[in-house]
């Protein structure tokens, strides 16, 4: 039986709006086994080279307690030299001799011979005295200036820093000269209240030639 389509129904039908389609789903493909392991890797090698980055930058900085080679000691006042030119003053554990130059400075001298790294000792004999080698003979004044023998310079200054009793302070200085009396602190009449000889920080001055 055929069916009869009136005009009001095809109005129907052109107005009937058409139905929404969804938008496109966006799709993110999950990594594959390979870029998996590759980030992992990736991740593992940055990893390692941080930690190996921090290791060496925390051994390569020296740290060294106070009273111990290579930091600072706190050298007792009381044991400077009494007089200018006396026999110098020594410190075993920090391998150092305190000064009391003739000019009335303050001097601190590394006892290693500049040579191949022997023990100078003071010695004295008669009118001679002076810092002398036990291994190759080199000699040296009591300001560290080499006298004889196969070293290539006199002995290495520690830096020092003095404070006085005014308040007052001063640290070495590298004179660049040979003469140790040049990087000696004057003391110009002051009292002491403080040495602080830095064993970590080692002047060395020229070769005499």
């Amino acid at each position: 039986m055929a069916s009869i389509t009136t005009a009001g129904d095809q109005a129907r039908s052109v107005a009937k709006p058409a139905p929404k389609q969804d938008a496109a789903a966006v799709q993110v493909d999950a990594p594959s086994r390979r870029e998996f392991l590759y980030y992992i890797w990736l991740a593992s090698i940055a990893l390692f080279s941080g930690q190996l980055t921090a290791g060496i930058i925390w051994f390569s900085l020296p740290r060294f307690k106070e009273g111990t080679f290579g930091g600072v000691f706190n050298f007792p006042v009381d044991k400077f030299p009494v007089v200018p030119g006396a026999a110098p003053s020594s410190e075993p554990a920090g391998r150092f001799h305190v000064i009391y130059t003739a000019d009335e400075g303050l001097l601190v001298l590394y006892g290693v011979c500049t040579h191949l790294g022997c023990l100078p000792k003071w010695q004295v004999s008669g009118t001679s005295e002076l810092f002398q080698c036990p291994c190759h003979g080199s000699q040296y004044t009591l300001n560290g200036n080499w006298i004889a023998g196969p070293a290539p310079r006199g002995l290495d200054i520690f830096e020092t820093t003095v404070t006085f009793e005014d308040g007052t302070s001063e640290t070495t200085a590298d004179g660049g000269d040979l003469e140790g009396a040049a990087y000696a602190i004057k003391l110009n009449g002051r009292r002491l209240a403080k040495i602080e000889v830095n064993t970590g920080e080692r002047i060395k001055r020229p070769n005499h030639g």
